[in-house]
């Protein structure tokens, strides 16, 4: 059996979105158990009515709008820490939440703690691409200034995440540039470059924004703060589009017949960009698998991210990325 801690408080829904993605999760896998955190009066009634579910009583809930790291020093009985806290103790093998991404990246890193020799902790998602192809692109905003040996750590880990995850045996690293030269970007890209060149670990050259969904590449390579920007780019743009062709087919009928035929095509591209199939992003670099699902999550990437976590474990994720980091020292 696995045991991943699910926060039943985090993210912006009700917790009975987040208990119905847990259900969900321990209906598709008879091997699984699930140590729900929470509130007693959230998390004690669905627990006496599902086998595998075990109440983790808290008190407290870090809100998102709360300094994440001042949250984590003043809430210790949030469901937060307290989950971190039961990897930790070895009460889960895993960590989901759809919380604020700052608080969880603070408790995991310092609850659950980095595997040795890992600088910083980096935020990983696999996006869609063309023909089915994932790309996991990291870091997506847990570090905003990097140096040129943490970007090789984390192509390190993306490979090692597009390994168990996706299957790919030998994964092509990117570095995100405005350029595919190899003189093309700021002086810290430069650097990242050469930095990567180095030291191997499947690195094939730059990857331009372009790249992020076509699938050009295994892994792509940045900073948090560029990483965070294309990211909340690419969802930006999907929210455009999706009003405007709304719009369009309020305007016009032949547009609305036209959406009409369209509809299941744009339901699979809708599914695609929301990451509801992985419930969200992983941290890579820590001791357990720790995923963070959207704020405004639902029931089925509560589903998918529980049983994301899961998988890695079962994959042996950590272990994976501990003997590739080995391996590259």
């Amino acid at each position: 059996m696995i045991t991943i801690c699910v926060d039943a408080m985090g993210g912006d829904e009700e917790p009975s979105v987040v208990l119905e993605g847990i259900a969900a999760a321990l209906d598709a896998d008879p091997e699984l158990c699930v140590l729900v955190a929470g509130n007693e009066d959230v998390v004690v009634p669905f627990c006496a009515n599902h086998e595998r579910a075990k109440a983790l009583v808290t008190t407290e809930v870090i809100e998102m709008g709360e300094h994440p790291a001042d949250a984590v020093r003043a809430k210790k009985d949030s469901s937060i820490v307290r989950g971190c806290a039961a990897v930790r103790k070895g009460e889960a093998d895993g960590f989901f939440s759809a919380g604020s991404t700052g608080a969880i990246f603070a408790a995991a890193t310092l609850g659950v703690g980095r595997i040795r020799g890992i600088k910083r902790p980096a935020l990983a998602t696999p996006l869609p691409g063309l023909d089915g192809h994932r790309t996991v692109v990291l870091d997506l905003g847990a570090n905003a200034d990097v140096r040129p040996e943490m970007i090789v750590q984390f192509a390190q880990m993306g490979r090692a995440y597009a390994h168990v995850t996706l299957g790919v045996e030998d994964a092509r690293v990117g570095l995100l540039s405005n350029g595919t030269e190899e003189a093309k970007g700021s002086e810290a890209v430069i650097a990242e470059h050469q930095a990567l060149a180095a030291a191997g670990c499947g690195f094939v050259g730059n990857a331009e924004g372009s790249d992020l969904l076509l699938g050009n590449f295994d892994v792509i390579v940045t900073d948090g703060f560029a990483g965070n920007v294309a990211l909340k780019s690419m969802e930006g743009t999907a929210k455009y589009m999706l009003k405007r062709i709304k719009a369009a087919v309020g305007d016009s009928k032949r547009a609305a017949l036209g959406a009409l035929m369209l509809k299941p095509a744009m339901k699979e591209i809708a599914a695609d960009l929301t990451g509801d199939e992985y419930g969200g992003a992983i941290l890579l670099g820590l001791k357990a698998p720790v995923l963070i699902g959207h704020g405004a999550t639902s029931a089925k990437a509560v589903h998918m991210g529980t049983a994301a976590c899961a998988n890695a474990v079962r994959g042996g994720l950590v272990g994976k990325m501990t003997e590739m980091l080995a391996q590259a020292q």
